[in-house]
């Protein structure tokens, strides 16, 4: 399965947007849309695409769907996690609160105001991608999600606790491909952002 994050948007890296409506890819996020979606056609055949349901997600995975040949199927369980009241936060004040410590160095242990818990985010964020999987064994498949939820998919692939997933980088229009089979999930690659896709398979 290869995990691909939206584009760039005009927020990106300044404001928490989370689930708010409305925000859409900038110019250099289309670009990076087109130049994923190109990576991902050298793939021989890949047999569905899924997105979260933001228009940032489902914009990054339009070009892919077209070059693939397929349709995007829309996934609630790919959503951005719930930030609650810190929707919309100017990253630069949250760093301020003391509850930013928490969030980075104890995640399994804190729940955003009137929001999710990042334990909760990973647990649905895993359950969709298993769905995915189980509906296409053996099929290469492509799901556009949002950084921290990959980046937990990615602890959990890893039996990494999540207290330390924000040590992974997971960056605009990167693959992060994960191969999910009965004997467990293997990581090909992590927020592999140039470079041919065709030679990732388990060693």
């Amino acid at each position: 399965m290869l995990l691909v994050r939206h584009g760039q948007t005009p927020t990106t890296g300044a404001t928490l947007p989370g689930r708010a409506p409305g925000l859409h890819l900038a110019d250099a996020g289309v670009a990076q849309a087109d130049a994923v979606a190109a990576r991902v056609a050298e793939l021989k055949a890949v047999h569905a695409i899924y997105a979260s349901p933001l228009e940032r997600t489902r914009e990054t995975a339009a070009p892919i769907a077209k070059a693939i040949g397929q349709k995007v199927k829309v996934e609630r369980g790919l959503l951005e996690c719930d930030f609650g009241a810190w929707t919309g936060t100017r990253l630069k004040d949250l760093m301020k609160l003391p509850e930013w410590k928490t969030v980075q160095r104890y995640p399994s242990g804190f729940r955003f105001p009137g929001g999710e818990s990042f334990a909760e985010m990973q647990t649905r964020m895993t359950g969709a991608l298993a769905k995915i999987a189980d509906a296409h064994r053996g099929e290469v498949v492509v799901a556009v999600s949002h950084a921290d939820p990959i980046k937990a998919a990615v602890a959990a692939a890893l039996g990494t606790h999540l207290d330390l997933f924000q040590r992974i980088v997971v960056s605009p229009c990167s693959v992060t491909a994960i191969a999910y089979g009965t004997e467990g999930p293997i990581v090909l690659t992590v927020n592999s952002v140039t470079g041919p896709l065709s030679t990732l398979a388990p060693s």
